[in-house]
């Protein structure tokens, strides 16, 4: 299927779960592609590959390394392998999206594939795997957030690396801007594990750009096109927008707060069974109240500034109290824990206690109690 053919003659094409853009004339191609990857002028061709094998089946690489295994499949959607790279994903093609921006003779145009509700992380998160000694194949998560850039003038080789640092901070400005969860630390996304970036300059063109900063036009265009089509591919994937995260556990799950654990938690407070079908329509019904997520909002990022060492613990903690008694949930009256790591403990458990109290209509939270 031909999903657009761009004003250099490239065409867009969706076929054998793969996005493939072919050249109509010479490119310099920068990607981060595990086959062909780096800086290249010899390209005739970049894809994006849908490397889902099926529902509840693990991906496996069918050649010894990652370079090899996608070698294999640009041979296999038609394409030469000597002159072709491409970025692998668990995202559907068919949730593909493609925003360009315009500004008088330069056009940027960004197609995205994404998908991060189960491997979004930030950067700095602890890893699992080590290349020195370790073995080719090693489990991850699937999701990717996989961006092809495709400019209709060239770039010279330093406005490309500078593009790809531009492209990278619109990414990650559209990511945070959903609020998406780190599912490997209680910070905020900046990405998924498994990223991949392709740029496209075209050759052929009689104007070379300089620069791709935020302060030229270039920058600007990168950053619009980025974030929109990032943010449209996520919500096409699998719903995440405002609407989606306009609820207290999409706010708090990343310092574990989660359904699971208040259904625990309240059962236990009420002295019996509560049937979870209730439970969880109550919840939902609180979790989406426009005060009850601004205050949790502005919780979270308390424990985020806790966190990030930008307010003390006594300032944290004393302006959580706050914000627990405008909720109307019971807030503690001793001080603040000393320690970072302890008040945030200790905010997390107040918090999660304050929200069975609403649950539950339960009276006061035990207020000597500091672990979560």
């Amino acid at each position: 299927m031909k999903l657009a053919e761009l004003s250099t003659g490239d065409e867009i094409h969706r076929y054998k779960k793969a996005i493939v853009i072919g050249f109509a004339g010479k490119r310099r191609v920068l990607s981060t592609a595990p086959h062909n990857g780096g800086y290249l002028e010899n390209l005739t061709a970049v894809f994006n590959q849908d490397g889902t094998v099926g529902a509840g089946i693990a991906c496996t690489l069918r050649a010894p390394t990652y370079a090899e295994h996608m070698a294999l499949v640009a041979k296999e959607i038609g394409l030469d392998p000597d002159t072709a790279c491409g970025i692998s994903t668990a995202a559907q093609m068919e949730n593909v999206s493609v925003k360009s921006e315009t500004y008088q003779e330069v056009t940027v145009t960004a197609i995205v594939t994404g998908g991060i509700e189960t491997n979004g992380g930030r950067v700095g998160d602890p890893a699992d795997w080590h290349e020195i000694g370790g073995s080719s194949v090693h489990t991850m998560k699937l999701g990717t957030i996989n961006i092809i850039l495709h400019f209709n003038v060239d770039l010279s080789e330093g406005a490309m690396a500078r593009a790809l640092v531009t492209c990278t901070e619109a990414k990650t400005a559209a990511i945070q801007e959903l609020i998406a969860p780190s599912r490997y630390s209680r910070g905020l996304a900046t990405g998924s594990g498994t990223d991949g970036t392709i740029l496209i300059a075209n050759r052929d063109s009689g104007i070379c750009l300089t620069n791709a900063g935020k302060h030229a036009k270039l920058g600007e265009l990168i950053g619009k096109a980025v974030m929109s089509a990032v943010k449209e591919a996520l919500y096409l994937q699998s719903g995440l927008c405002p609407k989606h995260q306009h609820h207290i556990i999409m706010r708090m799950e990343r310092f574990g707060i989660t359904e699971d654990l208040l259904w625990k938690g309240s059962q236990k407070k009420i002295g019996g069974p509560l049937e979870r079908a209730r439970f969880s329509e109550k919840l939902d019904q609180l979790a989406t109240q426009g005060k009850m997520v601004t205050y949790t909002s502005l919780y979270a990022h308390l424990l985020d500034q806790l966190d990030w060492e930008m307010i003390t613990s006594e300032e944290a903690y004393d302006s959580g109290m706050e914000l627990l008694r405008l909720l109307d949930m019971p807030a503690a009256k001793r001080e603040a824990p000393a320690g970072k790591e302890e008040c945030i403990a200790c905010m997390i458990k107040l918090y999660r206690e304050g929200i069975q109290s609403i649950l539950t209509d339960e009276g006061q939270i035990d207020d000597t109690e500091q672990s979560v």
